[in-house]
């Protein structure tokens, strides 16, 4: 069956018609209603600009349980230190424009467009979209950001300028989630940094009904601050 092409405004395909490798549908627009609409139903962008939108749901998930993170010892020496200043929505755009800057691929966030972008600072200004810093002497040199619905934080990308950085990012995320009882990261696409710090492939079968049952709490809405860990 072929790809389907969305007009503005049409509904999403039902995901299970989805290609194998998770290419769902093409086209429509990008902006802050339509990510509301797409994300809980698992549904996100990911097109390189002059590309034409396009939408996935991957069958299964690489997902992070925010207890079940793998934290290393020279992790956890690391954040027991306090090498790096933690803040919470303290700069989100900037976040983004790093994340735009480094690799090659979606895990990096070299495919991210000014429409996204924009579409992005909209939603964290609602309170939706979330961003975690890494500072080291008044400077970001790390972090994380995405958007949080329900029990859900659907993470959208990381980046470290240090060593460790995005790490002690993506703990103090866990440790907020945990704290305000909220379930999963959903990250998406798997990639070997990801699994090294506890990621794990879910199955359709689980994910999906997870999905629906987590967006359906209530969202803890920003600005984010963190925990003490």
């Amino acid at each position: 069956m072929p790809v389907q092409f969305l007009d503005k405004g049409d509904d999403f395909p039902d995901t299970r018609l989805a290609e194998p490798e998770g290419l769902l549908a093409y086209g429509g627009e990008i902006n802050p209603e339509r990510l509301l609409k797409a994300y809980p139903l698992g549904i996100f962008p990911w097109y390189n600009e002059g590309q034409p939108i396009l939408w996935w749901a991957p069958h299964d998930r690489c997902v992070l349980i925010p207890d079940r993170m793998h934290c290393s010892k020279n992790l956890r020496s690391i954040i027991r230190q306090g090498r790096f200043e933690v803040r919470m929505d303290h700069a989100f755009d900037k976040v983004v424009q790093a994340c735009g800057h480094v690799g090659s691929n979606r895990a990096s966030g070299t495919w991210l467009n000014s429409d996204l972008k924009q579409s992005l600072s909209d939603l964290h200004d609602r309170g939706f979209a979330h961003s975690v810093e890494a500072w080291r002497n008044g400077k970001l040199v790390g972090g994380l950001y995405g958007v949080s619905l329900g029990g859900i934080f659907f993470g959208e990308s990381m980046f470290a300028a240090e060593s460790d950085a995005s790490k002690v990012c993506l703990y103090h995320l866990c440790q907020l989630m945990i704290a305000q009882k909220m379930d999963v990261i959903d990250c998406q696409i798997p990639n070997d940094h990801l699994m090294s710090l506890g990621a794990e492939m879910m199955e359709r079968s689980t994910f999906y009904p997870l999905l629906e049952v987590s967006t359906k709490k209530n969202t803890v809405l920003g600005p984010w601050k963190p925990v003490s860990s």
